[in-house]
């Protein structure tokens, strides 16, 4: 009998549960067993690894082979498996030393020729490897998530007898090519390329400041789309943690990793014809959906009041907790969610209510009906809304003028902004909490008597409240930085409430 240890991890969610792949050899009639919750592609690991040890010219046992992949009660699907498998079978037959299985990951599906495949969800496990101090070796395929991946022992192989030839001491194993300086922002659409809109533009850049919720009303073609795919183009850069978390969801979801923007914040633009599985993450096997696959970026919905009704009440969950926690019946698994919506409508079905030239025809019934696609809980959580009317010919057709700054220069003041934010709470203004905010934005007489009116006249609720106070903080920081909250930044902040009230 013949016992070998190999160590690989699982994929649940955007965490990377060890898995520890235990190989014995016995006697009795050849064959080989799985155990441990494989699922069906983790059972057919059988044949492929079979035929991958005899395509590199090593020797399949001719006895009974078991593998356990423990924990017994995490499930385990995917090809993920088949490169620790093959490696403890191995081992466990004295083909290769065990010395280095004990300090070190393999992860990597195999071909039938021995050739190694990536597979989805690499850059959590080696996050994970590195926590504990462990190396990893991983298919070359997944060089680029590795690459980005610092203080971490790496190595790349391309198939399964490069692997076994290190192991025996007769060759190396590369590690992977590092990470590119992290890109600029030259492939972000500019925001000097939108011709006025100066309340917009206004509320695009105190969104960018504390992180808050921003919704366009308008009519068609007045620039809505053009501004939100500004938005990133003035946030700041990711913090590297912040990037590689990102990350983590897109390796998870199978999405391909460019290491030269890991650092640019991610913008998703789901259809309108998205269903709620798609926005928030499901399946029998959870995946993430758009709003996580925007974590620590910008979720655009373009034509809200298209979509869904049942669709977009999902959101008010994720909206206040920054996460969503998806329940199965095999399975339970939470993903990141700490995303930026901007939202863009128009103001009724033909899109025309209150243009200058008249060319609505909508009943007040009609434009009613169509904004109660929205309900009020989720647009009570929708920090800045504004509108955004028509543009004058006369702005379209002149040059750049003073007050069309291009992005580089409004990110400077975002910059200043959000240093004031993380000096005085270590975090955008969006995401402190109500003691914080109570302390951050301590009120006048004649402050605290604006904003009471303001609730009352507006039945808003207390939530709203909270909110107005978190975007006259960033407007206040915006001035430079002030201390106090007066009532010009109240003011500016309750003028953005309009759509709810």
């Amino acid at each position: 009998m013949s016992l070998a240890v190999t160590l690989t991890r699982a994929q649940q969610g955007v965490s990377a549960p060890q898995v520890v792949v235990e190989v014995h050899l016995s006697g009795g009639l050849p064959g080989t067993s799985i155990v441990g919750l494989p699922e069906a592609a983790v059972r057919e690991a059988r044949d492929r690894v079979r035929v991958a040890i005899q395509a590199t010219q090593f020797e399949y046992p001719a006895r009974r082979v078991t593998v356990n992949l423990a924990p017994a009660d995490l499930p385990k699907e995917g090809g993920r498996y088949d490169l620790a498998i093959a490696l403890g079978i191995l081992a466990a037959g004295h083909q290769v030393p065990r010395h280095k299985l004990d300090t070190c990951e393999f992860i990597g599906e195999l071909a039938l020729t021995g050739a190694l495949r990536p597979v989805p969800g690499v850059l959590p496990a080696l996050l994970r490897a590195r926590a504990i101090g462990r190396s990893a070796v991983v298919p070359r395929g997944n060089a680029a998530e590795a690459a980005l991946v610092e203080d971490l022992d790496v190595r790349v192989a391309d198939s399964l007898a490069e692997i076994c030839a290190w192991l025996c001491g007769r060759g190396e194993l590369a590690a992977p090519a590092a990470a590119p300086a992290a890109g600029g922002l030259d492939a972000v659409p500019d925001l000097a390329e939108v011709r006025g809109q100066l309340q917009a533009r206004r509320a695009l850049e105190i969104a960018a400041v504390g992180g808050h919720h921003l919704l366009l009303s308008g009519p068609p073609g007045t620039g809505k789309t053009m501004l939100a795919e500004r938005l990133p183009g003035i946030l700041p850069p990711l913090p590297a943690m912040d990037a590689l978390e990102t990350l983590a969801v897109h390796s998870v979801a199978g999405l391909a990793i460019d290491p030269a923007r890991w650092r640019q914040r991610p913008f998703r633009a789901p259809h309108h014809t998205a269903s709620a599985v798609a926005l928030v993450g499901g399946g029998s096997h959870p995946r993430p959906g758009e709003i996580s696959l925007a974590h620590h970026g910008v979720l655009f919905l373009d034509e809200l009041p298209e979509f869904d009704r049942h669709v977009l009440e999902v959101l008010r969950e994720p909206l206040e907790s920054g996460r969503i926690a998806i329940a199965r019946a095999a399975r339970s698994v939470e993903f990141p969610a700490q995303f930026q919506l901007v939202a863009a409508m128009n103001p009724c079905p033909c899109g025309y209510a209150g243009d200058p030239g008249g060319r609505c025809r909508c009943t007040p019934d009609q434009i009613a009906r169509y904004r109660a696609r929205l309900s009020g809980p989720l647009l009570d959580r929708i920090d800045l809304q504004v509108q955004v009317p028509r543009v004058a010919l006369d702005d379209l057709l002149a040059a750049r003028g003073l007050r069309d700054e291009d992005s580089a220069t409004v990110r400077t003041r975002v910059l200043a902004a959000r240093r004031h934010a993380d000096a005085r709470a270590g975090r955008p203004n969006a995401e402190v909490g109500v003691r914080e905010l109570e302390r951050d934005c301590a009120l006048g007489a004649s402050e605290r008597t604006l904003l009471a009116q303001a609730v009352e006249k507006l039945g808003l609720s207390a939530r709203a409240y909270h909110r107005i106070l978190r975007v006259a903080r960033s407007i206040a920081d915006l001035d430079g930085g002030a201390a106090c909250v007066g009532r010009v930044h109240l003011a500016e902040a309750l003028q953005f409430r309009g759509l709810a009230a």
